[in-house]
């Protein structure tokens, strides 16, 4: 479904979930880690790492768009430095890219 935020019609494609101009019917789908566990427990670092390393392929399973490439190396990141939190104010924001949110700094 197209969709007319004021600049004329959207449609769904890869490109424009990625680019940030199909919303509010697209959205990017993160996993959020408590530092407790990633810390204590193995298995939740473990998933984490194969969530991270295999996330783009299998999101084409469920017929998904996966996220740029960079944001899995973003994520891995700021895992490895045990950067916290979230970068959604709670405001839908149309237009913005998915690398730029990863890049914010997270509030708590």
């Amino acid at each position: 479904m197209a969709i007319d935020g004021g600049k004329g019609s959207v449609g769904p494609s890869p490109k424009t979930v990625e680019d940030g101009t199909y919303q509010p019917l697209s959205r990017p789908i993160f996993i959020y880690v408590s530092k407790k566990s990633l810390d204590s427990k193995p298995e939740v670092k473990e998933f984490v790492d194969f969530y991270l390393k295999n996330a783009a392929k299998l999101v084409k399973d469920v017929k998904y768009v996966a996220l740029p490439p960079n944001a899995y190396t973003i994520g891995a990141e700021h895992i490895k430095k045990g950067k916290i939190g979230t970068v959604f104010g709670g405001t839908a924001e149309v237009g913005v890219k998915i690398e730029d949110l990863l890049k914010r700094e997270a509030s708590f």
